[in-house]
């Protein structure tokens, strides 16, 4: 089969359904997206723990996040017509360590800088805000701004209002080959020979976005990384802030439910011999996980944990995501490799995706997020 479009959107995430959604809303509705799995936002963005931050970010992606938040996270329910339940009740970065203090200052004065307002604070000072955790934490930065969200309800919110405005989804899609016609990328192959065509073509697919570019002969620096995560059973009422900390031993927060939402590390995920089809949690991330919250948050010690899964991160050498036009392919579009922070810079990412479509100048600066930075320079 052959299908023809003004769009061809690669990955059916939340930047996928968001970039679609941007650009039916703006008119362009003759859009086309394909989904390599069975389901919508079968990914990274049901995978996470639904953080909506703006602290901890590299200064280079750090304006999408604020532009987000500004102008995006807090009407999204309204626009949708999905509860998303975002939550703006500020992001706790803790540390219980003189190095963990070093790293957050540093975090908190890059941020400063591009006019972010996170602070560092005391571990009295953490209690105050938050009581229920360690008297191990020492101190954390704080971000009033940051928040959190359901990624499953946002992502299917962006999916429901594209459907419904025209946008065309194409799950069990593989995408197997891009190729160029006259020098443009113009034809999109999935790997039930059908062919798409159209005049841009987005590339949202996550680790995958590395195969599918070296199709027609480019390639990017990303390594694929294992997250775990887990919900334990609804708890009472304890608190509302989004929680992290200094070297990444968890992160998550407390749902509308009860329920917590944690995702962690242990710091041996590269060395989990799995493969990228598998999502199932491994013994070895969930037991690390489980400890990590503990000593963080005594009273989740004897929580029980509902479910658990894992999910793949795509990660570039400078912790960034991979935006705009690459030189050597026209009529390609990239929008990947977000480092496993990708849904909180979702809106955002697909509204300016959907500008580049239309001819317009990026809403935020996207300039060092290009591909090109990859470049050899010697």
């Amino acid at each position: 089969m052959k299908y023809t479009s003004d769009v061809i959107i690669i990955g059916g995430g939340i930047v996928g359904c968001a970039c679609a959604y941007y650009l039916a809303k703006r008119g362009i509705k003759n859009v086309i997206v394909l989904e390599g799995s069975e389901s919508i936002g079968h990914g990274g963005s049901s995978r996470n723990g639904g953080g909506v931050r703006q602290s901890g970010r590299d200064v280079r992606e750090l304006p999408i996040a604020m532009y987000g938040i500004e102008h995006f996270w807090k009407g999204l329910s309204e626009e949708l017509g999905v509860n998303t339940e975002y939550t703006q009740k500020g992001n706790l970065r803790l540390g219980k360590t003189e190095a963990h203090i070093e790293k957050l200052t540093n975090l908190a004065k890059n941020a400063q800088s591009v006019g972010l307002d996170v602070t560092m604070i005391d571990g009295d000072t953490v209690r105050e805000i938050n009581p229920y955790l360690s008297e191990e934490i020492i101190g954390a930065s704080w971000c009033p701004t940051d928040g959190h969200a359901n990624p499953l309800t946002t992502t299917l919110g962006f999916y429901k209002r594209a459907l419904e405005m025209g946008v065309r989804f194409f799950t069990s899609a593989w995408v197997m080959e891009l190729r160029k016609y006259r020098g443009k990328v113009r034809q999109v192959f999935t790997k039930d020979g059908d062919m798409f065509e159209a005049g841009d073509i987005i590339l949202a697919a996550g680790y995958d976005s590395r195969y599918i570019m070296n199709t027609i002969g480019l390639d990017m620096p990303v390594t694929k990384y294992l997250d775990s995560a887990l919900v334990t059973e609804a708890q009472p009422k304890m608190f509302e802030q989004m929680l992290g900390t200094a070297d990444a031993d968890f992160y998550g927060h407390q749902t509308e439910h009860g329920s917590f939402v944690f995702g962690a590390d242990c710091g041996l995920e590269e060395y989990v011999d799995m493969p990228l089809s598998k999502t199932e949690s491994h013994p070895m991330t969930l037991s690390a996980s489980c400890r990590a919250i503990s000593g963080y948050i005594p009273l989740l010690a004897q929580a029980k944990i509902v479910r658990t899964w894992t999910g793949w991160m795509e990660m570039t050498p400078d912790g960034v995501c991979i935006l705009g036009r690459p030189e050597e392919a026209p009529g390609l579009i990239l929008a990947t490799a977000f480092n496993g922070h990708g849904f909180g810079t979702g809106p955002t990412v697909g509204y300016i995706m959907s500008q580049l479509v239309a001819g317009e100048a990026p809403c935020v600066d996207i300039t060092p997020l290009r591909y090109e930075r990859f470049q050899a320079n010697k």
